[in-house]
Formats: C-alpha cells, structure tokens, sequence
C-alpha cells in the first residue's frame, strides 16, 4: 500500500508542475552601428652612452731644413695602462716621449718649419645622448550592420 500512495503522490507532483516554453527572440531594430575610440600614448626615455678608444698612437713629424740626432724620429714605444669597460679589457702602447730624438736646424739664419703632432691612447671621444620619445596612437573603428 505504501508503493501505490508514493506512486499516486509521485504522478500528482509530476501532473502538477509547469513546463517551460522558449520564446523567439527577434530583434527590434533594422539597422546601426558601433564606433570603438582607443587612445594610447607611450614615453621612452633613453641614454646613449659611447665612448670611443683609440689602442695605438699618431706621431707626426713635419718640417723643412730640420735634422735629428737619432736613428729614428720616433721615440721608443711603451705599453701604457689598460682599462676594462663591460668586460672588456684594452691595453695601449704609446710613445716614451721622455726619450724623444731632438731635431735641430740644418742651416742657421735660414727658412725653417717645424711641426711635431701626437695623439696617444686611451679615450678619443665620448659621447652621451638623453632623449625623450613620446610615441600616441589613436585607432577609429566603426562597424554597420543592418537586419
């Protein structure tokens, strides 16, 4: 008796209850559109730091009715420092212009010139460049679309 009253209780809940129905949805407009506005602006600031070495020498020797009382118009070479940047280690080699030849005038009273130039090692230039960069971008979208 207890399986005919859950039997009849059971269909009575099921008889009972709602059902649900979908409804269309249909939309209520013909035609339109979307218009996307995105903005964007961007600041690089940046430091260029270059430095510039020269590892060697130049010794320029120049001149009419000028001798030397050597046997080179050179001084001897010497290694000078070396300098490590980054990991990365430069040795030089310059003139010992302590022990340079001396030059004299080859006939006194007359026209002479003389012009002795040196360059040595180590840094040559050394340029550092701050800049600023402001990059904007602006991008329109529009989309139409009709029914």
């Amino acid at each position: 008796m207890k399986k005919v009253l859950v039997i009849i209780v059971g269909a009575t809940v099921l008889a009972s209850a709602r059902t649900a129905v979908a409804v269309p949805v249909v939309p209520n407009f013909t035609q339109g559109s979307m218009t996307s506005n995105t903005e964007t602006t961007s600041t690089v600031v940046e430091t260029i730091n270059s430095m510039n070495y020269n590892t060697g020498y130049d010794y320029v020797i120049t001149g009419t009715n000028i001798q030397h009382d050597g046997n080179t118009i050179s001084a001897p070479t010497a290694t000078g420092n070396s300098n490590t940047l980054n990991g990365v280690t430069s040795t030089w080699t310059g003139l010992d212009l302590n022990n340079k030849p001396n030059f004299t005038i080859t006939t006194p009273g007359s026209d002479f010139q003389f012009v002795e130039s040196y360059s040595g090692p180590g840094l040559s230039n050394h340029t550092i460049i701050n800049r600023t960069t402001t990059i904007q971008s602006v991008t329109n979208t529009t989309s139409t679309f009709s029914n």
